[in-house]
């Protein structure tokens, strides 16, 4: 297989790369500029903390009651034991949110595999 074949259009990665990566890589730089003086304690912080939460928390829920594509052939059994799973390590972890979504994606492509 040649390199082409490989990656395809280039100028589509490029495209790609550009109008996605470029803006929220600018984003986050004014982010660490203008928030590297903050408290972590703060109560803005906490604030921002407990809004990225919740939106993550609606996200999963939506995807586990509605789910899009693919998805939707995933038994609901194993959906909502994926959750379960996560929110298990969540607490265990000593509340961390990575660990949790990664526990959760992991238990739900293993047991898709596992179920074939």
């Amino acid at each position: 297989m040649s390199y082409a074949q490989l990656i395809g259009d280039w100028q589509a990665l490029v495209v790609l790369f550009v109008a996605g990566v470029v803006p929220n890589q600018i984003w986050r730089m004014l982010g660490l500029w203008f928030g590297g003086g903050i408290d972590e304690g703060s109560e803005l912080l906490v604030w921002v903390r407990a809004v990225a939460t919740a939106i993550l928390a609606g996200v999963i829920a939506q995807i586990v009651v509605q789910p899009p594509g693919a998805l939707a052939s995933v038994p609901d059994v194993l959906r909502y034991s994926a959750v379960g799973a996560g929110l298990v390590v969540f607490l265990l972890t000593r509340r961390s949110i990575f660990a949790g979504v990664v526990t959760g994606e992991v238990f739900m492509l293993a047991g898709k595999w596992w179920l074939g």
